[in-house]
């Protein structure tokens, strides 16, 4: 009985460190995700992000571009050799982003609805 609650307890821990050794996906990506718009008169109206096999891309008229993450909450716009700085309120909630890229500075502001759908969708899909 010794034996048998060893090799117990021993499986458990090899099973525990092999998973504690297998990377997770970055969940985090996900907080980024949303509808952008931006004020009227910029060089484009709204960016769509998207998460979709681990990465990000962003959509706009302008085109689509992934994001390629260099900082906490910065990253580099592949296609526009720019870059996008994702803002965040008090609660740590992504609400804004702000670009630079093509000679252009741009601040947008995050949509709740936006959101809100793509949870939907995301719900409905399972």
């Amino acid at each position: 009985m010794k034996k048998m609650m060893f090799l117990f307890c021993l499986s458990v821990g090899v099973v525990s460190m092999l998973n504690a050794q297998t990377p997770s996906p970055d969940t985090t990506l996900q907080a980024f995700t949303g509808k952008y718009l931006f004020p009227e008169g910029s060089p484009v109206a709204d960016v769509v992000v998207k998460l979709e096999n681990g990465a990000l891309t962003s959509i706009s008229s302008a085109g689509e571009s992934a994001l390629e993450k260099i900082g906490e909450d910065l990253f580099s716009i592949v296609q526009f050799q720019g870059t996008a700085k994702f803002n965040r309120d008090a609660n740590q909630k992504v609400i804004g982003v702000s670009i630079k890229a093509g000679g252009f500075e741009l601040e947008g502001t995050k949509t709740e609805s936006m959101a809100l759908n793509m949870k939907f969708h995301s719900l409905k899909a399972l």
